[in-house]
């Protein structure tokens, strides 16, 4: 019965509430709206009127929850938990936004494989919630695209030609522009942010010739599933993305008919009963439909993930092998480094170099606004440090305004070698903290250092690609240890997708595009996949998807060797989880660890719950001391996260259902798992039939060789002739 209010909130402040009641008798999926308005308004204070109680009503939720969001007062909410049916309440928080080459990168080629196997996503409807999204623009045109599935509900909120076979739905949720219940009355969802136009095509945008920026990147622009539908919910603006409008997002999604959700926000961790995401994200399993969220981007520190529960695929962000080269070289030496914006006519000759922060002044070393001096930078190339919480463009602003010709922009030890090209307003390169500790000696070694820097356009092939970017936040989850997280990594740096405006300002041309970066990039590539292997597998549940694309994942890079981080170094499975996304293994798994969302309960259970959070996340009443409560390990994930505090063997059950063709073996492989015995029973397993299902148990046993290391990590593979299925695997240390 917990009410959650801010000690600071003046108790007659209206604010937005979530409010969670117990389900009346026949469930609210059955009633109908009105019905459903009625119960919810009958929670909210008897003093008001009819109408003033419909005005204070803003979402009344059918599949996400059952609840409703409600403008009231904390007196108004202490009061309401006297009534019969009240569960709890909570002011909504603000969540944060996690902000065409890829499908070549992924294996996925227009006219070969997979892509044209799984018929480029054709019939599968993708709900994006994000900041709305761009009619007109020609990655959303509807060339080639058949008229949307019978079963679909949903509505578009533009005018009657803005919509299309491509894009079939398209709805406003946001409080702050639309005070009282439902979409229609508000603004229609035109993307002002730019953020939902980018993630929408690139989870399906359709096939735009000639897509560039700046001039780089030029060719044939598509997004993952270029004949999926897409439907836009519109719950982000430039304030954030409120509680309320997700939940009424997803809650909407989930009637109109989407097959899958793609969500490039969050608001760090939560236990999952506190997490709208998660919650409705589990109505949506429920219901068959598959859910991707991004991993956040508050990497490389360890424990940063938001949108960890296990019925979620959690995905960080790697790089590909195209880069936007901007070299900066002095002194005979020269580093690599990334701009989108590369002028033509900017000289290559060497210009005077400066480091406004020689002298130890903080503000000028990060090019703060207002931190440079004409008289010191004029005509000269700048060199700035990453971070102060300044953009990184408006640093290039600032070294520009001050007469600057140059900047060379430097990554902080804690980004590494982890670089992004950005349309900056001068000729720029974002180099290494390597490459910049290097010109910074450089420049206290003589008295009149130069620099230059010169553009080498688009190249393609860099060999240590996927890399995993510095902010793609890290593992291991908060909400749940015995989950590892992140699920999958995909391309989240440098993607070039659709944009509202030409960031050049072109004004005759409606195929604008641009280049940024985010797990908000890396999600929609993976919500794109699914909806393929959803055409390709329409049989197959939400949890049987994923595991097809976390069993198949690539853990090396293009030249065979193991996937880096930021640092050079080999990146850790809290930070690629299963490894990155190879679309086309993952339609042929040969093996799926299935979940059934009633398997979810006893999981629940286990994290400690209590009935009331859990019957919360399910919708429906549940009794822990009745269900068989399992540890979280013990759920039939394809992954395994082990917390070993002595030598006690601890011993779990996995299931595995073959989706292969004929008779198969699989033998059992473990890969380098240092200080853990493994066993296994048995170490093969046989199949005559598509659809047998086989158990087997893994006992880990901590050894003495554990040393300091606080974890440690390796795989469990099942072997065939035909299939790898890689399961990873972390041992914690306690």
């Amino acid at each position: 019965m917990a009410v959650t209010v801010d000690e600071t909130e003046e108790s007659s402040l209206l604010s937005t509430y979530i409010v969670y009641v117990t389900k009346p008798e026949g469930g609210v999926n059955s009633m109908e709206s009105v019905d459903l308005d009625s119960f919810y308004q009958s929670f909210l204070p008897a003093s008001l009127s009819r109408s003033d109680r419909e005005q204070r009503l803003v979402y009344s939720y059918r599949h996400v929850a059952n609840g409703f969001a409600a403008k009231l007062t904390a007196e108004e909410v202490k009061a309401m938990e006297t009534k019969e049916g009240f569960v709890s309440a909570h002011v909504q928080k603000i969540l944060t936004l996690h902000t065409t080459h890829t499908p070549n990168f992924l294996g996925l080629h227009q006219n070969l494989g997979f892509w044209k196997q799984s018929n480029f996503g054709k019939g599968v409807i993708i709900g994006v919630l994000d900041t709305g999204i761009t009619p007109g623009h020609p990655s959303f045109s509807d060339a080639g695209m058949p008229p949307p599935p019978a079963k679909w509900k949903g509505k578009c909120e533009f005018d009657a030609t803005a919509c299309n076979n491509k894009l079939i739905g398209a709805r406003t949720f946001q409080t702050d522009s639309k005070p009282t219940g439902g979409g229609d009355a508000a603004d229609p969802p035109i993307d002002d942010e730019g953020h939902g136009t980018h993630t929408s095509s690139t989870a399906a945008g359709n096939f735009v010739e000639g897509a560039s920026v700046f001039g780089q990147a030029n060719g044939t622009a598509a997004g993952i599933a270029p004949l999926a539908h897409l439907a836009m919910y519109k719950v982000c603006g430039e304030a954030g993305c409120a509680e309320s409008d997700i939940l009424a997002g997803m809650d909407t999604a989930i009637d109109d008919g989407a097959d899958v959700l793609s969500l490039s926000l969050g608001g760090g961790s939560a236990p999952f009963y506190a997490d709208s995401i998660a919650m409705g994200a589990f109505s949506a399993t429920q219901k068959g439909i598959f859910v991707s969220c991004s991993a956040g981007n508050e990497g490389p520190s360890y424990g940063t993930l938001s949108n960890e529960a296990p019925w979620i695929l959690t995905v960080g962000a790697s790089t590909v092998d195209r880069i936007f080269l901007a070299s900066a070289q002095w002194n005979g030496n020269g580093y690599e480094g990334e701009s989108i914006f590369q002028p033509k006519d900017f000289p290559s000759t060497q210009l005077p170099l400066v480091y406004a922060g020689a002298d130890g002044n903080e503000s000028a070393a990060v090019c703060a606004a207002g931190s440079l001096s004409s008289n010191d930078v004029q005509g000269k190339i700048v060199l700035c440090e990453r971070g102060g919480g300044i953009g990184r463009i408006v640093k290039g602003q600032t070294v520009k305004d001050a007469g600057g010709v140059a900047m060379i922009l430097m990554n902080d030890e804690l980004n590494g070698y982890s670089t992004l090209a950005d349309p900056h307003v001068l000729p720029a390169t974002h180099v290494s903290f390597a490459a910049g500790t290097s010109i910074k000696a450089y420049i206290n070694s003589t008295s009149s250092p130069t620099a230059a820097v010169l553009f080498g356009g688009t190249v393609i092939g860099k060999k240590s690609a996927p890399e995993v970017t510095s902010f793609s936040s890290r593992g291991p989850s908060f909400a749940s240890p015995g989950i590892l997280k992140p699920d999958i990594i995909g391309p989240g740096v440098n993607i070039l997708a659709a944009w509202p405006i030409s960031v050049e300002n072109i004004t005759n041309t409606k195929s604008t595009f641009n280049v940024i970066s985010g797990t908000s990039m890396s999600c929609p590539h993976l919500s794109g996949v699914a909806a393929l292997l959803k055409g390709s597998h329409p049989d197959w549940s939400p949890a049987a998807i994923k595991s097809a694309i976390m069993t198949s994942a690539d853990i090396v890079n293009l030249e065979g060797k193991p996937i880096v981080d930021q640092d050079l170094l080999p990146a850790d499975l809290f930070a690629v989880g299963s490894g990155h996304v190879n679309p086309s293994k993952a339609n042929d798994p040969g093996l799926i660890y299935d979940i059934q969302p009633d398997d979810y309960i006893p999981y629940l259970c286990g994290l400690n719950y209590t009935d009331q959070e859990v019957g919360s996340i399910v919708q429906r009443t549940v009794s822990c001391s009745n269900e068989s409560s399992i540890p979280e390990a013990q759920l039939n994930y394809p992954s395994f996260s082990i917390i070993l505090g002595s030598s006690t063997p601890q011993t779990y059950t996995r299931t595995v259902t073959y989706v292969g063709q004929g008779n198969a073996t699989y033998n059992f492989e473990l890969v380098s798992l240092e200080g853990v015995d493994v066993s296994l029973k048995p170490e093969q397993i046989m199949f005559t039939e598509t659809n047998q299902k086989a158990t087997f148990s893994v006992t880990f046993t901590k050894t003495q060789k554990t040393g300091v290391a606080a974890f440690s990590q390796g795989y469990l593979n099942w072997v065939s002739g035909l299939h790898t299925v890689r399961s990873p695997i972390v041992v914690i240390f306690e």
